[in-house]
């Protein structure tokens, strides 16, 4: 089998180091951002011609006309505030319900797994090698139970902290727009890239201090000792699928009503102050987008990260207690935050932008680096860190695999990530014909505006879809199950640029927010008009990378699933496992029909009382009486954190109640036939929500001939587009994202209950 070249001292040294570097370069990004001031010089004496204004002497800042710069910061810093609170209680709120689901389900977690040898603290036999002995099941359930909670709350964490980021950086945005664009952009992806480190390095360091933590009681018992690590994803997913889905309900809810009232009815633009529904909507582009998102890329992270440690801890790197080797996954990751370090570098400091036509290249020239420079990295990482031949479980038997083989598995992940990626933007971005052609659709309304996006969302599923097919076919066919899971680790490797990509589109879209509230001139709505375009682009690939991993993942914590559970195939022709395959891929449909509806039911509250205060408030529409926006913001939270629980109960309990009634065959079928199903929804909302949100923001801006002839904002054309965009709405923000929470915690939960489904199982089938 042979040794690898890096020391088991070297990999303890290696991964923790990464991290560290990971956090410091995160804070360091922080700091920088900090230094844009959003109050003005307080000192007197410092009032004269030289004064320092917002962090930058005078001669720096372009002038405005006939605007006061004192007047504007206090402005910005006023509105960032209300936004910041909105955000900040809204998470509280729902962190309280979903801590209350957290310590229900860690007592679910140890009750069923403590059962499963009727809670006895005796050492039982291994359940892959009968003849060595295992610490007892009741090890398994305390140690999963804690897992549980430490990846609860390192997800929650992760979005809590880049919520607050994000709306640190929004106002700084805004002001530093009015030095040009370039100066916006690195605020705005300098800040993304702090929310990028701290969640990639983050996770990587609990789960490593975890694993070392739990080595000290499991010993020479690997086997018991990743099984019980496995809670960690699903603690992790659990947490993301609250806040995707409460997030998503929030910010989509307050999102449709100021756009069909705003723009539709009254005529006014986005963002405009007099809008009851605006800091609603700019507190839930934060909530959704990035909260939500954050948790939603760390839960596909640890679940990776999981199913790979599961799989090897029953391979040659398990049964020879090869630590080198069975962190690979860790150290792909540790290696993906120095790639992602240096690709930042190339935004922020060595290419800058001087035109709003470089913002898209440049966040394109991102994915492409890193991508590039991962592949270096993992060839690296695969020959110091495995052995040249090594042997992984495969259903009941051990296949033979060499390093090289593992390199081409984690590559092609890393690639098919950058093909989604690639096709997702082509599909949603408004410089290609696809989304020109749904702009040019709203000319006879918006039926033809409806139809063809939906026609553009199904059309760009075929892509990725062959993209994951070939990965997975690949990776299987070279090193079987680890060879899918290191390869949504290989598409997740660069997670850290990837969510820097993210979280800068909701970022330049409050900052867009925030000048129209301040009454900033036309030429810096412009700017941030531009930042967000791209951002709205970048957010969609962003999306497509979430949902590619998610397929991989949850193929993989399948194949843990059924090995775990003891059941050798999975014969589709059995009527046990159809059912199951049939029930499966109806449950994407169910659970996208509860977050729909729920959007709906919330958003017409909404309008309806952003009618009232249009209708009853003297003075709104004229600018001299302020609107009620608290109103607007306790409707979409009261109805986002009741509207979430019942999509969250599906999801949670479906595997439950399917693995203990009808057994771990036909919870096999479920998990197969939802994630085929769940995929393929989920890529066709996202883009088509994507593709009607820069048809829109095509005909508002107006930057060629064919969409000038489209618009003016406020023409027939443009209004069909709106309702285009807030159709797409809950599409692209709430079902389409929550989806690929649902078939990877779907799967990773079956895989922490296998023990139990296994040994008491199928309680229905008994009886019969």
């Amino acid at each position: 089998m042979g040794s690898t070249i890096l020391s088991e001292l070297g990999t303890e040294i290696v991964i923790p180091i990464c991290a560290v570097i990971g956090i410091v370069f995160s804070l360091a990004q922080w700091f920088i951002v900090s230094r844009v001031k959003v109050t003005p010089e307080r000192n007197p004496a410092s009032s004269g011609p030289n004064s320092n204004k917002n962090g930058y002497n005078d001669y720096l800042i372009e002038e405005e006309e006939g605007l006061n710069d004192h007047n504007v910061v206090l402005k910005c810093a006023e509105i960032q505030n209300a936004i910041s609170e909105g955000a900040t209680s809204f998470l509280f709120t729902m962190y309280q319900y979903v801590g209350v689901f957290m310590v229900a389900f860690a007592i679910l977690i140890f009750l069923f797994l403590g059962s499963v040898e009727g809670f006895s603290t005796k050492s039982r036999s291994c359940t892959y090698d009968k003849e060595k002995t295992c610490k007892p099941a009741i090890a398994t359930a305390l140690f999963s139970t804690v897992s549980f909670v430490l990846g609860a709350v390192t997800s929650v964490l992760s979005g809590f902290l880049g919520m607050k980021i994000a709306t640190y950086a929004n106002a700084r945005t805004t002001l530093e727009a009015r030095k040009g664009v370039g100066k916006a952009f690195i605020v705005a992806f300098r800040s993304g890239a702090v929310m990028g480190f701290l969640l990639a390095a983050n996770g990587l360091l609990v789960l490593y201090i975890t694993i070392n933590l739990f080595k000290l009681y499991y010993g020479d018992d690997w086997e018991g000792l990743f099984e019980a690590i496995t809670g960690y994803g699903l603690g992790g997913s659990s947490m993301a699928l609250f806040g995707r889905v409460g997030g998503g309900i929030y910010t989509k809810a307050a999102d449709v009503g100021a756009d069909l009232v705003g723009k539709v009815e009254r005529n006014i633009p986005e963002d405009d102050p007099r809008n009851p529904a605006v800091i609603a909507d700019n507190v839930g582009d934060n909530v959704g987008d990035i909260a939500g998102m954050g948790s939603d890329l760390f839960g596909s992270y640890a679940e990776a990260s999981c199913a790979a440690l599961v799989v090897a801890s029953i391979s040659s790197f398990g049964l020879s207690h090869d630590f080198t080797a069975m962190s690979y996954p860790l150290l792909i990751s540790s290696m993906g935050i120095l790639v992602c370090l240096i690709t930042t570098l190339f935004a922020t400091d060595i290419f800058e932008i001087k035109a709003v036509n470089e913002i898209e290249p440049a966040l394109k020239k991102q994915l492409i680096i890193s991508t590039v420079l991962m592949t270096i990295g993992v060839a690296v990482i695969s020959w110091v860190a495995l052995p040249s031949s090594f042997t992984i479980f495969n259903f009941g038997t051990q296949k033979v695999v060499k390093n090289w083989q593992l390199f081409l598995c984690v590559g092609v992940g890393l690639w098919a990530g950058l093909i989604i990626g690639f096709v997702t933007e082509y599909y949603t971005s408004n410089a290609y014909s696809p989304v020109q052609d749904v702009a040019d659709s709203c000319r006879t309304g918006a039926a033809t505006n409806v139809i063809f996006g939906l026609a553009l969302g199904y059309k760009s599923v075929i892509i990725p879809i062959f993209a994951i097919a070939v990965s997975i076919f690949v990776s299987f066919s070279f090193a079987a199950m680890y060879g899918i899971a290191v390869a949504a680790l290989g598409m997740l490797s660069t997670i850290a640029t990837g969510l820097a990509i993210d979280a800068y589109g909701p970022i330049s879209d409050n900052a867009g927010g925030i000048a129209e509230m301040a009454g900033m001139s036309h030429r810096i709505r412009e700017r941030t008009d531009a930042l967000d375009a791209a951002g709205n682009t970048t957010a969609a690939i962003g999306k497509g990378f979430a949902i590619g991993s998610a397929a991989l993942v949850s193929l993989a914590l399948f194949g843990a699933f059924v090995s775990r559970a003891g059941v050798s195939t999975v014969d589709v022709l059995t009527p046990k496992v159809f059912i199951g395959l049939i029930v499966g891929a109806m449950l994407p449909y169910w659970f996208s029909a509860m977050t729909m509806k729920s959007v709906g039911s919330a958003a017409l509250k909404m309008v309806e009382e952003v009618r009232r205060q249009f209708n009853t408030i003297p003075g709104l529409m004229e600018g001299t009486a302020k609107p009620d926006y608290a109103t607007c913001v306790k409707i979409s939270t009261d109805a986002s954190i009741k509207e979430m629980i019942p999509p969250g109960c599906l999801v949670m309990l479906t595997p439950l109640i399917v693995g203990t009634l009808f057994g771990v065959e036909t919870l096999s079928g479920v998990l197969a036939g939802s994630l085929v199903s769940g995929v393929q929804i989920a890529i066709s909302a996202s883009n088509t929500g994507g593709a009607w949100d820069n048809a829109k923001k095509y005909i508002e801006a107006g930057a060629s001939e064919h969409a000038r002839s489209l618009g003016p904002k406020g023409s027939d054309p443009h209004k069909a587009a709106v309702i285009g965009d807030t159709i797409g709405d809950p599409l692209k923000d709430t079902s389409g994202p929550s989806l690929n929470i649902l078939i990877k915690l779907m799967a990773v939960e079956s895989l922490v209950f296998a023990p139990f489904f296994a040994t008491h199982g199928g309680l229905l089938f008994k009886f019969l």
